[in-house]
């Protein structure tokens, strides 16, 4: 017991799963922030939709255009407003090492109107905590697998 006590004292074993800062707290961070991102774009607010992105962010969409930076992938959600893209994530894997973590999970996007399925597919996302303590996306890449209706008059990018 002395020296299991004398090893916590020294930092040695990883915090308890769901302490603050663990990859299981962490983890349940980011997917609450994916839940709040997705909420921001029901509501259209492009100011708090960017606030989840590093200001360098870079976005490979899902029919292959790039976006670089925070304004760009805000303007391109303006732009695209007329379309409501949810993410569901299945998986969270956060670096006990570095201030990074990796998302993955389906997005649809569906006619804000009528509320029909235009596109689909997978997603992947590169997290970072800031110095501020915060996570937020630094990269993603969309993918689009399915379309309906006018969704699949779309072009893919060259």
């Amino acid at each position: 017991m002395i020296a299991l006590s004398g090893v916590q004292a020294c930092g040695k074993l990883p915090p308890p799963p769901g302490a603050p800062g663990s990859p299981d707290r962490d983890a349940a961070v980011i997917r609450d922030a994916r839940l709040a991102q997705n909420d921001a774009i029901r509501a259209r607010d492009w100011d708090r939709v960017a606030a989840y992105w590093t200001e360098d962010v870079t976005i490979r969409a899902g029919l292959g255009a790039v976006l670089s930076g925070r304004d760009a992938y805000r303007d391109a959600f303006a732009r695209d407003a007329g379309v409501v893209y949810v993410r569901t994530t299945s998986g969270v894997e956060v670096s006990r090492r570095w201030p990074l973590a990796w998302e993955s999970g389906t997005w649809v996007g569906r006619d804000r109107r009528t509320g029909e399925l235009l596109a689909s597919g997978n997603y992947a996302a590169q997290w970072r905590r800031g110095a501020d303590g915060r996570w937020r996306i630094r990269s993603e890449l969309y993918v689009s697998l399915r379309c309906e209706n006018a969704g699949c008059d779309w072009t893919v990018f060259p």
